[in-house]
């Protein structure tokens, strides 16, 4: 059931102004009953203006009316004809940092490389990413393939391990149930890690330097 606009002053206008039950106020308004009753009281809601449902074209007299004479009733809402109704908004992909969104090729070549259980449809959804682009790089079409290196998402931060877990036991469990055949997932190579630090030369010992010179010097 929808809220009303600005519920409490509905509600402070509804108890001024109707004979309705506190259990009706509260659940048109959707607060509690303690509350409706503390706005009664003049506890709650203090020098908050009443708000008219009726003038806001929430409701109609004729509503009110049919519940005043029966409290086991329910208000609805005056539901206008014609009126466009709002869009359901749908969910959307999944929010990637912009600092962290050109990562996101490594990351989807990595699942498309070592979990080739995961459809398009999952990588879409673990990462945020289309499937115009987790297409791209399996036919390896992308525009940058060249420079995409597959590297681990949890890793980079583009999805937490619990969820590609999840994921992957989500669609082993799909595949299995189409009857679908897996195909055996490349090795996860391990980067070489190189050392950076560099090695410390010896100093020359100043007499050893000394008698080469002067055996140079002889010859």
């Amino acid at each position: 059931m929808s809220q009303p606009l600005m519920p409490k002053a509905t509600a402070v206008w509804l108890v001024e102004n109707t004979s309705l039950s506190f259990e009706q106020i509260a659940g048109f308004c959707q607060l509690h009953t303690l509350e409706i009753q503390g706005i009664a009281d003049g506890e709650v809601a203090v020098g908050i203006r009443g708000m008219d449902p009726i003038a806001s074209s929430q409701l109609t007299r004729a509503e009110i009316e049919r519940c005043e004479k029966d409290s086991s009733k329910t208000l609805r809402f005056f539901q206008q004809e014609g009126l466009p109704q709002p869009s359901k908004r749908t969910k959307g992909p999944r929010y990637t940092p912009i600092a962290k969104r050109q990562d996101k090729p490594d990351g989807i070549s990595w699942l498309v490389r070592h979990h080739p259980e995961l459809t398009d449809n999952h990588v879409s959804k673990l990462i945020g990413t289309t499937k115009k682009t987790i297409q791209a790089i399996r036919d390896r079409s992308h525009w940058n393939i060249s420079n995409i290196r597959p590297r681990d998402p949890v890793l980079l931060g583009l999805c937490k391990q619990v969820d590609l877990n999840l994921t992957i036991d989500k669609a082993i469990k799909e595949a299995e149930k189409a009857g679908r055949i897996i195909p055996k997932p490349e090795p996860i190579e391990e980067e070489e890690i190189v050392p950076t630090t560099p090695v410390e030369e010896v100093p020359e010992d100043p007499y050893e330097a000394f008698t080469r010179a002067f055996k140079k010097t002889d010859d």
